[in-house]
């Protein structure tokens, strides 16, 4: 059966319809291939995938990072991530983040080759399922005025991770702080498999542009900041059980809303690589 695919908004995300990913045939993968280049992000309800296929079906795609925070993987699968307010029966998270939000971040934009794509699924949700925001950094750059656009032009961003945890999560050990150093990737990256050009900065975590006075790097990226948030540029998933969302993670950043302390929320997570040779952001 074919697969239906419908647009999310004009500028990001299509909801991809007939598909069971567990048994997702090679051409059915090339397709999925082909739709997540266009869109950016991929929706697929009614889902049913334990974390065996959830590993599985993420493989089709590359090779799996695993995450620096060891002690929220998968017990089962140290490719998967917990992101989750749930505590396990020693009074210790399970997983990631709780249940505060979270602010405007790419994942792993912090290391030296990051991910190219993440998909998330919901195993354990509150009753109103809670959302997530994405925004379309492709579509964000392609309408900056020219003037803006000019200005960073050729130039480098400080991604800080221990930024991030401050403001959103917890402290990171020792040997995870060695692991994840400040780093400077370009302002606009070009796409590893498009070609084509995006904003790479985000609120979390982007601290400064290399080469300019601070106030002036603080005021360029906080126009930025407030540009690339825009509702032309913005879909807002609420979850529902069985949901999956395959996100580009070159060229989309996204945030989580906040929600009810009393109900428990378990997200799984993937984390897809890109190619060695196209693993540096360039």
């Amino acid at each position: 059966m074919a697969l239906a695919v419908r647009p999310l908004t004009p500028a990001l995300g299509a909801e991809v319809a007939g598909i069971d990913l567990r048994r997702a045939t090679e051409q059915q993968v090339a397709e999925i291939k082909s739709l997540w280049s266009r869109y950016a992000l991929l929706l697929f309800r009614g889902q049913a995938l334990d974390e065996d296929d959830l590993v599985a079906y993420s493989r089709r795609f590359g090779d799996l990072e695993i995450h620096v925070r060891r002690e929220f993987l998968s017990p089962h699968h140290p490719e998967i991530l917990y992101v989750s307010n749930i505590k396990g029966p020693d009074g210790k998270p399970i997983g990631i983040l709780s249940q505060n939000e979270v602010g405007w971040h790419y994942d792993q934009i912090y290391l030296p080759r990051p991910a190219v794509g993440s998909f998330l699924v919901a195993a354990q949700l509150p009753p109103d399922g809670g959302e997530t925001w994405f925004s379309d950094m492709r579509a964000a750059y392609d309408a900056l005025p020219a003037d803006l656009k000019r200005r960073i032009e050729g130039r480098k961003a400080v991604q800080s991770y221990e930024a991030f945890n401050r403001a959103y999560s917890v402290p990171t050990s020792t040997e995870q702080k060695k692991r994840t150093p400040d780093i400077e990737h370009p302002l606009v990256r070009t796409h590893p498999i498009t070609g084509r050009k995006a904003l790479y900065i985000c609120p979390g975590m982007t601290t400064a542009i290399v080469g300019l006075p601070e106030a002036e790097s603080r005021a360029v990226l906080e126009e930025l900041f407030a540009w690339t948030t825009r509702d032309e540029f913005v879909y807002r998933h609420r979850w529902t059980m069985g949901d999956g969302i395959m996100w580009d993670n070159a060229c989309t950043m996204h945030r989580r809303e906040p929600f009810d302390q009393r109900h428990h929320r378990l997200m799984k997570r993937t984390t897809i690589l890109p190619p060695a040779h196209l693993a540096i952001p360039r």
